[in-house]
């Protein structure tokens, strides 16, 4: 039987350290060194919307059993880089997540989207089945409708902090205050399900583009001249 599809969701307040190198780390090692590793199929860095020293980090997977391989171990956790310890082991921890794909099955996210939404959850067990029914027969085939939303997903923990994940990949980050987009959070038994939710972590967030001209498209100010 087929493995489902996997995800690795990191998210940093990236305050605490020098916003140049946060962005070059990243962009110049970190995220090179995952995409060379066989079964990471799309990674992807974002912004958060109004609150700008918030990154979170999506790598979709082949199966979650990627992150146990040889090539993820060769540079992840123990054998994370000096750069990594530097920078990244430095930066506020909000959200790291390792799950399974629910729903929809099958399917990887567009990779132009140009925004993303995600909800992170936890749920008493006497809870969990009247959470998940919430998401997967009246929330995802609803708010799949809503127009600039790309791609809706629903990943369950295999490591983490939070068991539920949503996932949303959007046009751009205004669909997410759009009345439709609201209105699929504010039914019933949306407020039913969403009322169990306990330690909830919600991002919206921007695509992050390297830019081609200057420096940062999240900050004007060039970078300072030293580490």
């Amino acid at each position: 039987m087929r493995q489902p599809l996997g995800i690795l969701i990191s998210s940093f307040d990236y305050s605490p350290v020098a916003e140049d190198e946060f962005h070059d780390w990243y962009d110049l090692e970190h995220i090179p060194e995952r995409e060379r590793v066989p079964g990471f199929l799309l990674c992807r860095r974002w912004i958060g919307v109004g609150v700008p020293k918030v990154s979170l980090n999506t790598y979709d997977l082949a199966s979650v059993a990627v992150l146990g391989s040889p090539g993820y171990l060769a540079i992840g956790y123990e054998n994370n880089s000096p750069w990594t310890r530097r920078v990244g082991w430095r930066c506020i921890k909000r959200l790291r997540f390792e799950g399974e794909l629910i729903a929809p099955c099958d399917r990887l996210p567009p990779p132009d989207a140009g925004g993303l939404y995600v909800y992170a959850a936890n749920v008493e067990p006497r809870h969990d089945a009247e959470f998940s029914a919430w998401y997967d027969e009246e929330h995802l085939p609803a708010i799949s409708n809503v127009r600039g939303v790309l791609c809706a997903r629903r990943f369950r923990a295999t490591r983490s902090t939070h068991l539920h994940v949503a996932v949303y990949h959007l046009e751009t980050p205004d669909i997410a205050v759009t009345a439709p987009w609201r209105q699929s959070f504010d039914t019933p038994r949306a407020q039913a399900a969403l009322g169990r939710a306990l330690d909830p972590v919600a991002t919206l967030c921007r695509r992050w583009v390297i830019p081609t001209t200057g420096w940062s498209t999240a900050t004007p100010s060039p970078p300072s001249s030293g580490r």
